[in-house]
């Protein structure tokens, strides 16, 4: 594999450190002990041109792709990963609206109609700054068994045709953005006759239509600046120019576009960077208060050189598994992104962990972001829909399957 960036990379994961260094990383810390949702950070974001960055480059965005946004949110969740996760919602629902759905086959009304619904939504992105959660996980008492399996919970929330677009009903956790974002790219399942897979629907609920609450606590252990509360949906009126996707093709692409399941493994990845960076800073005395008692001894150096081992061997499979992104990729790639994505999730725990040791107790303290990063780090193992669970079963149970 041959992994060089383009110049257009070059530029927009340039943009994105000096963000993360200079706007979001002086924010973080205040925003984790809060738990609250990083306004300021999406002001950023909006005024720096990023909330546009998979928005196609006719409609005023910068028109990256699968790979290039991967490579953006690495560098943004070196500032606030709570931030670069959140943010991972919005881009993924803009990807989905375009070069994800390059190759299906699909009537050419149906495509005309799409692409003109789409451009109506990312001037909207573009010219007022507006963004999308992405309420996907569901509780595990909904849905059918023979319905879309979304990170191994049943999918049940149900879209109603009704004379002017659909009434939808449903609940969701876990629902990142919660009351923050302006639309939230709601999957449901359209209820009439027929294969599950030709019902699905991506439709586009405003935070504030009749119906639509946000409930529960936040106060979590990691990720608290994500604001990720439940959703309910109770007899909410959408559209049909709602449809972010025309009907039958979410399901398609959670079928065949199974990289989209790693996306926010550049997050854990960014998250892996910071804390290395860190550690660096701290054996070489440059970190305020720590200076005085940095140990830098053989031991701390070999721990070091095994950080830096661990990060580069999950950076290096992460890059080549983002490269392989395509419609129906092959088991072999499929696997290998399953590989990418929990060696990511294991690294990120072990890494930071690792730091704090080297680091030593003050590393612990709140007034360095060391802490944050090892509580940020172990949301990883439970995030859907590839928990880390669920993507090692699979990965077995399809290794066991092909010989």
């Amino acid at each position: 594999m041959d992994f060089h960036l383009s110049p257009n990379q070059r530029e927009l994961i340039d943009l994105a450190r000096r963000l993360a260094v200079e706007c979001f990383t002086p924010r973080a810390s205040a925003l984790d002990n809060s738990a609250e949702f990083p306004v300021e950070d999406y002001q950023d974001l909006k005024a720096s041109g990023l909330l546009g960055l998979c928005v196609p480059k006719e409609y005023g965005g910068y028109g990256a792709d699968f790979e290039t946004y991967c490579l953006v949110a690495e560098q943004l969740a070196q500032g606030n990963a709570a931030t670069a996760l959140t943010f991972n919602m919005h881009c993924l629902a803009m990807l989905m609206m375009g070069p994800l759905m390059d190759g299906l086959d699909l009537p050419s009304d149906v495509v005309k109609r799409h692409r003109l619904l789409s451009a109506r939504r990312y001037n909207e992105v573009v010219e007022n700054g507006v963004f999308y959660g992405q309420p996907h996980s569901e509780p595990i008492e909904s849905g059918l068994q023979d319905q879309l399996n979304v990170g191994g919970r049943r999918f049940g929330t149900t879209a109603n045709r009704v004379d002017d677009g659909y009434l939808i009903n449903g609940r969701k956790f876990f629902v990142s953005s919660a009351g923050a974002a302006d639309y939230y790219a709601t999957p449901a399942l359209l209820v009439e006759e027929g294969p599950w897979q030709n019902r699905t629907m991506y439709l586009s609920i405003k935070k504030d239509s009749p119906g639509v609450s946000f409930t529960g606590d936040w106060d979590p252990l990691g990720m608290r600046a994500t604001v990720s509360r439940d959703m309910t949906l109770n007899d909410v009126r959408a559209s049909f120019d709602d449809e972010i996707l025309p009907t039958g093709v979410f399901g398609q692409l959670y079928q065949r576009q199974p990289h989209i399941f790693i996306t926010f493994s550049a997050v854990f990845l960014g998250l892996m960077q910071a804390a290395y960076e860190f550690t660096i800073s701290y054996l070489t005395g440059r970190i305020q208060e720590m200076s005085d008692i940095r140990d830098v001894t053989s031991g701390n150096g070999v721990a070091l050189a095994e950080m830096l081992f661990t990060l580069e061997s999950a950076r290096a499979l992460y890059y080549r598994a983002i490269s392989e992104q395509r419609l129906d990729p092959s088991v072999e790639c499929v696997q290998r992104a399953r590989a990418a994505h929990v060696q990511i999730q294991r690294g990120a725990v072990q890494l930071t962990g690792e730091a704090i040791r080297i680091c030593g107790g003050r590393s612990m303290l709140k007034r360095h972001p060391l802490e944050r990063y090892y509580r940020d780090a172990r949301s990883s193992a439970v995030m859907r829909p590839w928990t880390q669970d669920i993507a090692t079963q699979e990965a077995w149970e399809v290794a066991l399957k092909s010989r």
